[in-house]
């Protein structure tokens, strides 16, 4: 079966209508509730240690989660208590469930679809809510679960006639976006922003889960010889502007500003958090970025400030990608560890670090990979960072398949502990 992986893992191999409102005060004291719960060995919040052992389960295109589209609720069920089940061996504490991949939900939302792949069409009822019964049962076992969402991808193909009828997308053909062989919400139109924040909130207001979370897809990653078109959107809106580049991040500001205000307005200690790509800016692009030579940059290329978001307060917590091996000449992570934990430094923002499991054993990857250690070393230099407040493992399917050992590797050096 065909897999999609994440957009960042090949974009970043490196070489290769609604108000706005501030967030002022509020981020260092939800940051020290949400300590003070995972200290003191409650449900939920990985007891007994500060920091987060995590993964993500990815459920567009049957990444990991269903296996495949069309299994029986009863065969879904079993599956991701599965997954949950394997978080436990593996004594981490949190999963970020994908639950909002494509312009769809894995809930009854008010505003979406359902998504096709649960059952293979989209819009079809399923038979159960996977978000309330994921939310149950990851409780149960002392799980903390965080809503996974994607703010603008709409689908995976360019044909807004493949979508359900009455998907939101076709009602408003003015918000959609073709590019690189697949479709978008325009982050340039305040309508727009005002309402994937409604879609994402439906959630965050009826479930208990355990934070909010956004993945790294904000524009889209460049597609060479092709243009994102959103010069209607840039003349009607952007006129304040120096430039397209400009108005863009300021339209991806907006979105996090708000939506994190919308977020803890209804939930106050709820965390919100972002996982973009490793890199934020190359120093070679600005004295304030990293020592990497990355062809990528959420800056310039996701429009995404996450420095920006992590020095004004405006999310609880980052987690970037860094899905490259120590000594990697271009995006090394001994550098780029460092590099966040300075970041993050006197901000309030908690640092986690996302962890390439993926790569580990791939044939197609460098030699580094090949070696089971690889992982292990990652958190043996992260301890030498106190800002680093824990891991996340890309993704489900290999936290259980562990082809050479790599996940077996971080749990004997590192979480030997139990999480209560």
């Amino acid at each position: 079966m065909r897999r999609i992986t994440r957009r960042s893992f090949a974009a970043g191999t490196a070489g290769a209508a609604g108000t706005l409102w501030g967030v002022t005060g509020s981020t260092n004291a939800r940051a020290a509730a949400y300590d003070r719960k995972r200290l003191s060995g409650g449900a939920r919040h990985g007891g007994g240690h500060r920091d987060v052992r995590g993964m993500w389960i990815a459920t567009v295109d049957n990444r990991d989660w269903p296996s495949e589209s069309g299994l029986s609720p009863k065969e879904q069920q079993a599956e991701l208590v599965g997954h949950l089940e394997t978080a436990c061996r593996r004594r981490l504490d949190t999963v970020y469930l994908q639950v909002r991949p494509t312009a769809d939900a894995l809930w009854p939302s008010r505003y979406e679809p359902w998504s096709q792949w649960l059952t293979g069409t989209q819009g079809k009822e399923p038979g159960w809510d996977p978000l309330r019964f994921a939310v149950r049962e990851a409780h149960r076992r002392d799980l903390a679960v965080e809503a996974w969402f994607n703010p603008y991808r709409i689908a995976l193909h360019d044909d807004p006639g493949k979508l359900v009828a009455g998907h939101p997308a076709r009602r408003h053909p003015e918000w959609v976006v073709p590019y690189g062989g697949k479709l978008y919400y325009n982050p340039g139109l305040p309508q727009v922003r005002r309402f994937v924040q409604d879609a994402m909130l439906d959630a965050v207001v009826r479930y208990d889960i355990d934070a909010v979370h956004w993945d790294d897809y904000f524009y889209p990653y460049p597609v060479p010889g092709e243009t994102f078109d959103d010069s209607d959107a840039f003349e009607q809106y952007g006129k304040d502007f120096p430039d397209l580049a400009s108005w863009r991040r300021n339209n991806i500001d907006l979105l996090v500003r708000e939506f994190a205000h919308r977020v803890h307005r209804v939930k106050p200690r709820l965390p919100f958090g972002v996982s973009p790509f490793g890199v934020w800016r190359n120093r070679t692009s600005d004295p304030a970025g990293s020592d990497t030579a990355a062809q990528v940059q959420s800056y310039d290329d996701n429009f995404a400030d996450t420095r920006r978001w992590v020095r004004e307060g405006w999310i609880d917590y980052i987690l970037p990608q860094i899905y490259w091996h120590m000594g990697f000449e271009d995006a090394d992570y001994a550098k780029l560890a460092p590099w966040w934990a300075e970041t993050v430094r006197g901000t309030g923002t908690r640092l986690y670090l996302g962890e390439a499991l993926y790569k580990a054993g791939d044939p197609a990857q460098p030699e580094a990979w090949q070696d089971p250690a690889e992982l292990s070393r990652h958190l043996t230099l992260c301890k030498s960072l106190p800002e680093v407040r824990g891991h996340v493992f890309f993704s489900a399917m290999e936290v259980g398949e562990d082809k050479i050992g790599a996940m077996d590797r971080v749990v004997a050096d590192h979480y030997t502990a139990r999480r209560r």
